[in-house]
């Protein structure tokens, strides 16, 4: 009788504690949900929601003066002009559809990269928590900007939150991956060249944006122009529903490229980077004002922004952490950033050497100091060859695709300013091998509306196609990158080992990927025999080097 007492009273207890513990997930589910939420602001003139495009031919459309178009290059071609709220509903308007595939690619990526579905519930309300005060840190300006573009995204996705939160949330989605495990979405590469480093002394600015989030997501880039009612007219390289700068110039001159750099996990949001870069071209005309405006600012993740200037004939970089915001000048005629710290201020911080030691980020930077020494003083068709070398340090064959080298044949895209000139250059697919188009700001800002479906590009100083383009080693690489992917999303089935190397075989991540195979297939000694050989080659970082040996023990057990 006692013990079933006693029983009993234990199975209260359960219960009592069970119950109180569903009730703290019940109460932090809620307060999730409640912090998660985000709303809009509240413009003053609505007038423009009710405004309708008009269609000049299949991908060509305006709206009053504003007009998109696609290019017979591939790239889509906006002109944005007006009030915040405004520019955002006519941006959101004229690119629906753009807005609508770029959330599908960037979604399906997520799914890729998350599979677990219970998981990515719970990121949702992470984000949520997370970028809890991200309106607080943005602008009224761009708050309304962006709230006119959610108004034409989808509703498909209102699972995950109201458009505009999840509009929000995309901009800082780069912080984000910082936040989350810093992911190496982005390892960018960037120089300027000056007076006696460039061939008619003008300065010129070239930068490659390796960010990828999957092949569909850079399917549809977009040349912005944008004529805001306060701030300079600019120029950026953008895609739907985006309206951060990463890469991009105004009509003074000024260009803004980001390149990342490696940050502690933060606990909370701040500004979102991009939307920094976005001010700095907006407002800014001169290296002086581009670093008043960055340390005005405070971001949750650490950048370093290369910043071209008319005014000053120079280029220089603008470091910032969460704690600090320092100026780096190269104290020659040119400037190279890759994603690490160069000034004396952060050069040494222990996050800043754990990335050059343990990243492909150095080598990358002497490898374009290599090319910028043996080069000359710079054009633009010399630039562009800079942008798409695949090749390691003194002309090593490092593999195709590796991270060590300038072109990881993976840019979402490349780009050269020539900020005297007010001409851009803009790379076409594949990555930086296509064309690259240029555009005149003077004669596109000049525009009265778009009153035909024409070229708005100079077609005299286009770039021509990378021969590269042209050769069994492209049409190669073509078919590793798809067995890579199968690889990846578990669809490869059997695969012939020794031709997939041979699609690629400079590459170490080849063998790494053979080596991954047969283990998965309990084939030890096979597997072992393509991790030795993938030592062998130019690994991109320690980590990876560090794996490769890991899995080398694995075999050998």
């Amino acid at each position: 009788m006692q013990k079933n007492t006693l029983l009993r009273r234990l199975w209260k207890i359960l219960k009592w504690t069970a119950g109180i513990f569903l009730l703290l997930l019940l109460a932090l589910a809620v307060y999730l949900y409640v912090v998660a939420i985000m709303d809009p602001p509240k413009p003053t003139d609505t007038a423009s929601v009710n405004w309708q495009r008009d269609a000049l031919g299949p991908t060509c459309f305006t709206l009053g003066n504003n007009w998109l178009r696609r290019s017979d290059s591939g790239l889509w071609e906006l002109y944005v002009e007006g009030e915040p709220f405004e520019r955002g509903v006519v941006n959101g308007k004229l690119t629906r559809e753009l807005v609508i595939k770029q959330e599908d690619a960037f979604s399906e990526q997520i799914n890729l990269m998350v599979p677990s579905g219970p998981y990515r519930h719970f990121l949702k309300y992470f984000i949520g928590w997370f970028n809890r005060n991200l309106a607080e840190n943005v602008t009224q300006e761009y708050q309304e900007e962006i709230y006119g573009v959610s108004l034409s995204a989808s509703d498909q996705y209102d699972y995950i939150g109201s458009n505009y939160q999840r509009l929000m949330n995309y901009h800082a989605a780069h912080d984000i991956g910082h936040a989350l495990q810093n992911m190496a979405l982005v390892g960018c590469t960037s120089f300027g060249t000056w007076s006696s480093r460039s061939a008619d002394s003008s300065l010129i600015v070239g930068r490659n944006f390796d960010f990828f989030v999957g092949d569909k997501f850079a399917e549809d880039k977009i040349i912005a122009f944008m004529n805001p009612t306060q701030g300079h007219k600019f120029m950026m390289v953008t895609w739907g529903g985006m309206t951060g700068v990463v890469s991009g110039m105004n009509e003074k001159g000024l260009t803004v490229t980001l390149n990342a750099a490696k940050s502690d996990i933060p606990s909370g949001s701040a500004t979102p980077i991009s939307l920094v870069g976005r001010e700095i071209l907006q407002y800014a005309q001169n290296i002086e004002e581009a670093l008043a405006i960055a340390r005005k600012r405070h971001t949750f993740v650490s950048e370093s922004i290369l910043i071209g200037s008319v005014q000053d004939n120079k280029a220089a970089v603008i470091e910032k952490t969460p704690e600090e915001t320092t100026l780096y000048e190269s104290g020659q005629d040119y400037l190279i950033c890759a994603n690490h710290y160069q000034s004396s201020a952060l050069a040494g911080q222990p996050n800043n050497r754990i990335q050059m030691e343990e990243s492909a980020s150095l080598y990358r930077f002497h490898r374009v100091e290599e090319l910028l020494t043996r080069t000359g003083p710079m054009t633009l068709p010399g630039a562009v060859t800079l942008l798409r070398d695949q090749r390691g340090l003194r002309d090593a064959d490092i593999g195709m695709g590796n991270e060590k080298a300038v072109n990881q044949l993976i840019a979402h895209h490349s780009i050269v300013f020539q900020p005297q000139k007010l001409l851009v250059s803009v790379s076409t697919s594949p990555w930086q091998l296509g064309q690259y188009v240029t555009y005149d700001l003077r004669r596109v800002f000049a525009l009265q509306g778009l009153q035909a479906d024409r070229e708005i590009r100079d077609s005299l100083l286009t770039i021509s196609a990378d021969t590269f383009l042209n050769t069994a080693d492209y049409q190669n690489f073509v078919q590793f990158r798809q067995i890579k992917e199968q690889l990846r999303r578990g669809t490869a089935g059997d695969i012939d080992v020794e031709k997939f190397i041979r699609l690629n075989p400079g590459y170490y991540h080849t063998y790494v990927l053979a080596g991954d195979y047969f283990f998965r297939k309990k084939e030890y000694r096979r597997a072992l025999e393509q991790y030795q050989v993938a030592k062998t080659k130019e690994i991109a970082t320690l980590p990876e080097r560090q794996y490769i040996e890991r899995q080398i023990e694995q075999c050998q057990k």
